[in-house]
């Protein structure tokens, strides 16, 4: 497994705190900003993790800002990519049971580093249950590809 991991300013500090939480896991990723606290604008930092994930060069993507909310609009903007604020472990699992998500997006003003961690955890090791749930990712990808539904 993969990770593609970004963050703004707003979110350094988490997406440090991340690393370290991947490191002792044995977790692959690339971190692909920003690294520093100096301010940055977020769409493009999201758009280098969301792009990597789109083209199969990495299996997730773990993105941050303050909220989590930029980053996931910016990601989502990204042919390919289903990007989703988690803000409980609720969240994180069903986001990728009944969604496939592929990018998890979280807020640094908005969960602990400790939650963090268990919500790339949850994330990363639920599968997607397909069914009937395909066929609303499927039409999500009609969407997405300028269908009508």
């Amino acid at each position: 497994m993969k990770l593609a991991l970004a963050a703004d300013h707003g979110a350094f500090e988490l997406k440090e705190s991340i690393k370290k939480h991947l490191d002792e896991k044995g977790i692959v990723y690339k971190d692909f900003g920003c690294f520093s606290k100096e301010s940055v604008d977020y769409p493009k930092f999201a758009y280098l993790a969301a792009s990597a994930v789109a083209k199969k060069e990495y299996d997730f993507g773990v993105i941050c800002c303050t909220t989590g909310l930029g980053v996931s609009m910016a990601a989502n903007k990204v042919h390919g990519i289903r990007a989703a604020v988690c803000t409980n472990e609720m969240l994180a699992e069903m986001t990728r049971r009944h969604n496939n998500a592929n990018v998890i997006c979280m807020g640094q003003n908005v969960v602990t580093s400790e939650l963090a961690d268990k919500l790339v955890d949850i994330f990363i090791s639920t599968e997607f249950e397909g069914g009937r749930h395909q066929r609303r990712v499927d039409l999500l990808t009609d969407i997405e590809n300028g269908k009508d539904i």
